[in-house]
């Protein structure tokens, strides 16, 4: 299977939820570039690019894959799955980026990504990456999960002390929207495969009215496939593969455990 992690993740946050999985699965955990340890990318964050990477690792596989990805990787896993059904063997969405009719009228990232390029190699070079980067990471984590870090804060150091991590994070943040407008104008054009698929809705962190407004977005991704469903977990955040290991390998197991139909 192949994992892929939120806007500004990296591999080690899935560490509890692998420690679950591996000895049953191959899994592959990956960072996209400019994150973690991955070199810096050559081309900005786009879902082109980034359903492109995800497709060359499929590729490599050699047969159908299941894909496990969260937040805002989901927009990847499910342009995938439409655009390339025959490498998608099930997904697993983890408190997946939901937007709903998503518009841009003006596109921002290709011009914002150099400028967050050259910034961060600027906190590279001043060494302020390794100041303001492992304190972002502890501001953000605090939000969005109840557990602590699953590495030490070396390892956590060198990954966000890099200022080539840091300028990636801004142009995700850049991209997120134009990435969610492009999936939909996909959803238009190709059908969700019949696969298996899962959706984990962290309520944990949401109240009242959002927390319906965010599981109904849910409900409506897992109905794209006829054999979809929902997992609500009230008592995790964001970071379900931090805060409910334990829901990210049931919902592998139910993923694998479902045959698929033949897509026609």
């Amino acid at each position: 299977m192949l994992v892929g992690s939120g806007l500004g993740g990296a591999w080690f946050d899935w560490r509890p939820s692998t420690d679950l999985l591996r000895d049953r699965h191959r899994v592959v955990v990956f960072d996209r570039p400019g994150l973690g340890l991955s070199p810096a990318a050559q081309a900005p964050p786009s879902l082109r690019r980034d359903t492109g990477v995800l497709a060359a690792l499929a590729e490599r596989e050699r047969r159908p894959v299941t894909l496990v990805a969260h937040s805002m990787a989901a927009f990847h896993a499910e342009a995938l799955a439409r655009l390339r059904p025959e490498l998608v063997q099930g997904l697993v969405l983890v408190d997946p980026s939901c937007e709903h009719e998503p518009r841009v009228p003006v596109r921002i990232s290709p011009l914002v990504a150099p400028v967050a390029t050259a910034a961060g190699a600027l906190l590279g070079v001043t060494r302020l990456a390794r100041v303001v980067g492992p304190l972002g990471r502890r501001l953000v984590l605090k939000r969005t999960s109840v557990r602590d870090e699953p590495v030490s804060g070396d390892v956590v150091r060198s990954v966000y002390g890099r200022g080539t991590v840091l300028g990636t994070v801004v142009a995700e943040e850049a991209a997120y929207r134009e990435m969610a407008a492009d999936l939909e104008d996909v959803r238009k054009r190709r059908p969700f495969p019949p696969v298996p698929m899962v959706v984990l809705t962290a309520l944990g962190d949401v109240e009242g009215g959002k927390a319906r407004e965010w599981a109904e977005g849910h409900r409506r991704l897992a109905e794209m496939s006829p054999h979809g469903s929902q997992v609500e977990l009230p008592d995790a955040r964001h970071m379900v593969q931090l805060d409910r290991p334990d829901a990210v390998a049931d919902a592998v197991a139910a993923v694998l455990g479902h045959p698929a139909e033949a897509a026609g």
